[in-house]
C-alpha cells in the first residue's frame, strides 16, 4: 500500500511504525474472523488522536478518525468501533460503516453510509480504483457498475457476496478494492486532520 509521502510523513513515528507493520498482510480478510496483530495493538494501545500525527493537529476529530482507520488495518474492529461512534462527522461515520461491513454486519454498515453519502473520498476512490476495474475480467462487470462512481453501499453488497463464497474468483480484486477505500478515506483524514 502506497500512501502519499508527505501524508506519511505527517503521521508520528509510533503511528507510521504501526501502519507499516505486517503490510502485505493487512488488511486482506472481507469479514473479521481472527483477532487482530498483537504486535500493533502494543503499538496502536499507545496512540491517541493527540499523537497520531507529527504535526500539529488542525482537527482532532479527524486525527481520531485516521487513528480508527489504523485499528482496522489491523483487524481490531473493538477499537475502531469505539473511536468512530464517536466521531460525529462524515469521516466518523464512514469508518463506522466500514467496521461494521469488516464485522459482516452488512445492513448496519450501509445505514452508517448513509450519512457520509457524497463523501470527498468516494471520488478518489472511484478515479484510484478505474484502472483496476476497467483490468478486470468482464465476466466482473457487477463490480464495474457498482463502481461506476463508487457506491460505497453497492460495495457492501459485493463483499457480502463475495464472502459468503470463499471461491468467487473476484475475491483478491474485491481485497484490492477494500484496501483502495481504506487509502483514500486514511489520507482525507490525514489532510483534513493537519489542514
Amino acid at each position: 500500500m502506497l500512501l502519499d509521502s508527505q501524508l506519511l510523513e505527517s503521521l508520528s513515528p509510533g503511528a507510521g511504525e504501526a501502519l507499516q507493520l505486517n503490510a502485505a498482510k493487512a488488511y486482506r480478510a472481507l469479514v473479521v474472523t481472527q483477532p487482530g496483530s498483537a504486535e500493533a495493538r502494543a503499538r496502536l494501545d499507545d496512540l491517541t488522536p493527540s499523537t497520531v500525527l507529527a504535526r500539529p493537529v488542525v482537527s482532532p476529530r479527524d486525527a481520531a478518525a485516521a487513528l480508527a482507520g489504523l485499528w482496522l488495518w489491523h483487524d481490531h474492529l473493538d477499537e475502531s468501533h469505539r473511536l468512530s461512534q464517536a466521531i460525529d462527522t462524515p469521516a466518523g461515520s464512514y469508518w463506522h460503516a466500514i467496521m461494521h461491513r469488516r464485522e459482516g454486519d452488512f445492513w448496519n454498515s450501509k445505514y452508517w453510509l448513509n450519512k457520509c453519502r457524497g463523501h470527498p473520498a468516494l471520488g478518489l476512490i472511484s478515479r484510484q480504483a478505474t484502472d483496476m476495474i476497467n483490468a478486470a475480467p468482464s465476466d466482473q462487470s457487477i463490480i464495474r457498475l457498482t463502481l461506476g462512481d463508487f457506491d460505497a453501499a453497492g460495495f457492501v453488497d459485493v463483499v457480502e457476496a463475495v464472502h459468503n463464497h470463499p471461491d468467487d474468483p473476484r475475491r483478491e480484486l474485491i481485497v484490492a478494492l477494500q484496501k483502495i477505500e481504506w487509502r483514500a478515506l486514511f489520507e482525507h483524514c490525514l489532510r483534513a486532520a493537519t489542514g
